[in-house]
């Protein structure tokens, strides 16, 4: 894992490069019982844009008291920031059995920095975490960020045991209950992890390497190219 990619002005569009490169891996494994579908989880943050403030804010009195008359205070110029609420999309796969009616068997979630940061990104991703839970769907988390608080059910303790490593990615299965954890060192290759599929089906095997480096090989600044014209435009 390129530590490069997790910059801000890199990570979004990697992000959604994986996302989909996974579902294309998975894609031909599933057929023809299963789909691999792209979903988006939307949430609400507060977006707040700084303002530059204007000289003409800052006005002294040209005049000094004169008689009885006291001087006029002129309040300090504030930095000035307008408050707005900004949607916040985040894709994720959705495997589905289209001839249960599109029925949700496994969701395969790759972190982002908002779901590790305590804030409303995390809230609702624990939130919807909890939500497949309750409603018996599998999940798999990918997390490739060294930062941030984690997101593994098990105990503390227990993942400790697994150390060292640098990245995890966490199967929960709903039946029988349990979850499986791969932990992997900076100097090893990305897992081949189990994805687990509806009863009584066997797993299928997702070599999340593959995916991955297609997708930081594809990086245009790798290839000396600029994506800040892109963005603006």
């Amino acid at each position: 894992m390129d530590p490069y990619i997790e910059r801000p002005e890199i990570w979004p569009d990697f992000h959604d490069s994986l996302i989909a490169a996974i579902r294309g891996a998975l894609q031909p494994l599933l057929r023809p019982r299963y789909a691999a579908v792209t979903q988006d989880r939307l949430y609400d943050v507060e977006a707040e844009r700084p303002i530059r403030p204007d000289v003409s804010v800052v006005r002294t009195s040209a005049r000094g008291p004169s008689g009885s008359e006291a001087a006029v205070l002129e309040a300090d110029a504030p930095a000035v920031f307008e408050l707005s609420r900004e949607e916040i999309r985040q894709p994720l796969i959705h495997i589905v059995e289209p001839a249960a009616g599109n029925r949700l068997v496994t969701a395969i979630e790759v972190l982002s920095p908002d779901n590790k940061t305590p804030g409303p990104g995390r809230t609702s991703y624990l939130k919807k975490r909890d939500e497949l839970w309750d409603a018996g769907v599998n999940l798999v988390e990918i997390d490739l960020l060294r930062a941030g608080e984690l997101t593994v059910r098990i105990a503390a303790p227990q993942l400790e045991t697994l150390r060292p490593w640098r990245y995890l990615a966490a199967v929960t299965r709903r039946s029988p209950p349990r979850q499986e954890i791969y932990a992997v060192p900076l100097e090893r290759r990305l897992p081949r992890i189990a994805i687990p599929l509806a009863e009584p089906d066997q797993d299928v095997t997702l070599d999340l390497q593959a995916p991955f480096t297609r997708c930081w090989n594809d990086q245009p600044l790798h290839h000396g190219q600029r994506i800040d014209a892109v963005r603006k435009s």
